[in-house]
């Protein structure tokens, strides 16, 4: 397994570590940058040591918390250049809304930890200080949107993303489909629909793996698994679907539910939900 497709096994667990790393250093460095200043203009810091830190670290706790309603905003209202003004309209609501949540959060943490602290703290006026939040927040804002967009066409580009050959409006599959089309890296692959041992759903994607290769569809598993049906695919699990064909073992458990082991050693779980369907696809 190269450095690519374990990052991909491991996607989610990978993108939260980078987050957190990313906004404990910044707070850190913003947190050390605001003791530094007050050193370089103060013969006595006018504050704690450990404010600096609470006043970033609330920030960047705050900033975790939202960046996925970020990526959620970006798949449900997509910025549409065909129509700019309602699209502009739209995001600099939500760019208020985004501001108004981040100073909740932050100034909540605060005010905890200042009362941990047995310590007053002061919010200050606050239409002056919302504005002058709202000046740094809409910028981040565009920022990680942008960081957002750009991941994802990167990440595209380099694993490959699944259409069907003869792909028309809707994101379904030709009833007879046997190869599928990847796009990586400017290049166009074809795969056999036979070569997939397994599908994965991953939210507004289904993920295929082709051994230890991983292409994204956008799709839904239970749409996607009802198609191809009739190419020997069987739904198991809520969250992943199998090729008959790739089996080599089953194991019942205790529980109700078995074990379905691939000829690829991957072990998955079959769901009792599912086993009446799977059973009956295999006599």
């Amino acid at each position: 397994m190269n450095k690519l497709q374990h990052y991909q096994q491991y996607k989610l667990r990978y993108e939260i570590a980078i987050l957190f790393c990313f906004f404990f250093i910044n707070g850190t460095l913003l947190a050390t940058s605001v003791i530094m200043e007050g050193k370089r203009n103060f013969e006595v810091l006018p504050f704690q040591l450990w404010e600096p830190f609470s006043w970033e670290y609330a920030s960047a706790i705050s900033m975790l918390v939202l960046f996925p309603c970020l990526s959620i905003l970006l798949k449900t209202v997509p910025f549409d250049w065909n129509a700019i003004k309602s699209s502009l309209l739209k995001y600099f609501i939500a760019s208020i809304v985004f501001s108004i949540l981040h100073v909740g959060l932050m100034e909540a943490i605060k005010e905890l930890v200042y009362w941990f602290m047995n310590t007053g703290y002061d919010f200050g006026d606050f239409w002056f200080e919302m504005f002058y939040e709202y000046r740094k927040d809409v910028w981040s804002f565009l920022m990680f949107i942008f960081a957002i967009k750009s991941y994802g066409f990167i990440i595209s580009q380099l694993q490959g993303e699944v259409s069907p050959i003869s792909e028309g409006e809707e994101l379904t599959l030709p009833v007879n489909v046997d190869r599928l089309l990847i796009k990586k890296l400017g290049k166009e692959f074809i795969i056999k629909v036979e070569d997939v041992k397994w599908l994965e759903s991953a939210g507004n994607y289904v993920n295929l793996h082709i051994d230890d290769r991983i292409y994204p569809l956008r799709a839904t598993l239970g749409n996607l698994s009802e198609q191809l049906v009739e190419k020997g695919f069987c739904r198991i699990h809520r969250s992943h679907a199998i090729r008959l064909d790739a089996i080599e073992s089953i194991t019942p458990l205790s529980s109700g539910d078995s074990e379905v082991k691939l000829e690829t050693g991957k072990v998955l779980n079959l769901s009792r939900r599912y086993k009446d369907g799977f059973k009956s696809q295999l006599g």
